[in-house]
């Protein structure tokens, strides 16, 4: 009987524990920022930035399937559209087609880069309703292939930049823009220009690259708008699965076939998810948004010492971007086999695309796969891919300024670190700065955050002011 008072007596102390620190886990307070009204010419940005959409800068891994002309008349364009900055920046061209503008302040020894890609993904034309390079406004909306991904945070840049330059601005450091012509390819523009900056011996004190947007439910009971700002990416790696098996004719298969030891594979695979994993970048994120979130949910995130099963359980039932975000995940992406239904194959494959958590290597990913599969007629090749990039540090100086921008530019939103799932190219300036972020700087609802990559896309109209006042914010800042 004592025994059974103890324990209730110990579960009592626990509930209240619990509740007790769920209650203490409120919004950190911040002193408030002033809203900054800029006098952002809207009609002369939306015109420039039709005019941006209108060059079909489409980067291929075939150059011969390029349109190099395309690429030339934007660089040539950008002079004649920004003229202030043409005047106050140098322009170099490093790599086969990445822009490097240098705007002096008045000091050189804290550099910021500003980051984006002018370079755009492949269209099939006959899925949109508008012709995808025409720059059309319909509905209130900019059309267009790279109006969110990136041309409208390059035209944010600079459109930001000229307004400030003319009314008689000097930034208190350096500024860099940064500008690749083949982020979608994975190309060589930006570690080329980060080649050349570490050959100069600039190291830059921050660096704003694509990434987070202003997002609103995202995160479970949290109603209010958020900026989530990538302080790191995942790493990604392509790996075929190999099954080999007797080849022969489909009339009399053996018990025991190639495609079927690949599908069990796989099938192992997708049910054996790779291990729960808190990072610092889901932490802060846990911790600055469970702080904002109902009861229950702070009453979770609070307590993640003692919920964490509980959370890691919640993420691989649900998947998606909760679940990424705390694992290595495995998305199962392509397959071939025999050519011909009657032929058996001696050797089949499926290529899978892994998306590694910080902490997780290539090696220990490919070894944990080889462990879940089981079987030593299955075999993994590796065929590209890099680790996570390096977490960057929040809550100093340089984390400060940008969250002083963001609420500049949007009062009253909640600012927190996030894990970016998808890659960009300012991972190669992790490897040379700690404050490396990833945020867009504009309101994404969930359908446009959709269009990215798809067919259709557009943006607001509405947020071309918003965007040029964001950047404009940073920079005064820098």
């Amino acid at each position: 009987m004592i025994a059974l008072w103890l324990i209730l007596l110990l579960l009592v102390l626990l509930v209240a524990v619990l509740v007790v620190r769920a209650l203490a886990f409120k919004p950190a307070r911040k002193a408030p920022v002033e809203p900054t009204e800029y006098p952002v010419d809207v009609e002369g940005a939306t015109e420039r930035f039709q005019q941006l959409i209108r060059f079909r800068t489409v980067s291929n891994l075939d150059p011969a399937l390029e349109d190099a002309q395309e690429f030339t008349k934007l660089q040539d364009y950008l002079p004649e559209a920004y003229p202030t900055v043409a005047a106050t920046c140098t322009r170099e061209i490093i790599g086969r087609r990445g822009l490097l503008y240098h705007w002096k302040g008045k000091r050189a020894e804290k550099p910021s880069v500003l980051m984006a890609h002018y370079d755009v993904v492949p269209v099939e034309e006959s899925e949109w309703e508008e012709p995808p390079f025409s720059g059309v406004i319909k509905d209130g909306e900019l059309w267009g292939r790279g109006t969110l991904d990136t041309k409208g945070t390059m035209h944010g840049i600079l459109e930001a930049a000229e307004m400030l330059m003319k009314q008689g601005y000097v930034p208190e450091n350096d500024v860099y823009f940064s500008f690749g012509g083949d982020e979608e390819i994975f190309g060589n523009d930006t570690p080329a220009i980060v080649d050349e900056l570490v050959r100069r011996g600039i190291e830059p004190a921050f660096v704003l690259d694509e990434g987070g947007a202003i997002v609103e439910n995202v995160f479970p009971g949290v109603k209010k708008p958020a900026a989530v700002i990538g302080i790191a990416e995942k790493g990604a790696i392509c790996v075929d699965v190999v099954a080999k098996g007797k080849g022969g004719h489909a009339s009399a298969p053996p018990a025991s076939q190639a495609m079927g030891r690949l599908g069990r594979a796989l099938h192992r695979l997708e049910t054996h998810p790779m291990p729960f994993t808190l990072t610092k970048p889901a932490l802060e994120m846990f911790d600055v948004m469970g702080r904002e979130s109902t009861f229950l949910f702070r009453l979770i995130f609070a307590n993640l010492w003692c919920f964490a099963p509980l959370l890691n359980l919640i993420c691989k039932k649900s998947g998606g971007e909760l679940n990424a975000l705390v694992r290595t995940t495995c998305a199962l992406t392509r397959a071939q086999g025999s050519k011909a239904y009657n032929v058996l194959p001696t050797q089949v494959s499926a290529g899978i695309n892994l998306r590694l958590i910080c902490g997780d290597t290539i090696e220990t990913a490919m070894e944990r796969m080889l462990k879940i599969i089981d079987d030593d007629s299955v075999s993994l090749h590796f065929v590209s891919g890099e680790n996570a990039s390096k977490i960057s540090q929040t809550n100093d100086e340089a984390w400060n300024r940008l969250d002083k921008a963001i609420q500049a530019a949007y009062p009253g939103v909640i600012v927190s670190p996030y894990l970016m799932l998808a890659g960009s190219d300012s991972r190669h300036y992790a490897k040379v700065c700690p404050h490396v972020f990833r945020f867009s700087g504009m309101p994404l609802s969930k359908e446009q955050r959709g269009l990215i990559h798809n067919a259709n896309e557009r943006i607001p109209l509405s947020l071309i002011k918003d965007t040029v006042s964001f950047f404009a914010a940073v920079l005064e800042r820098c």
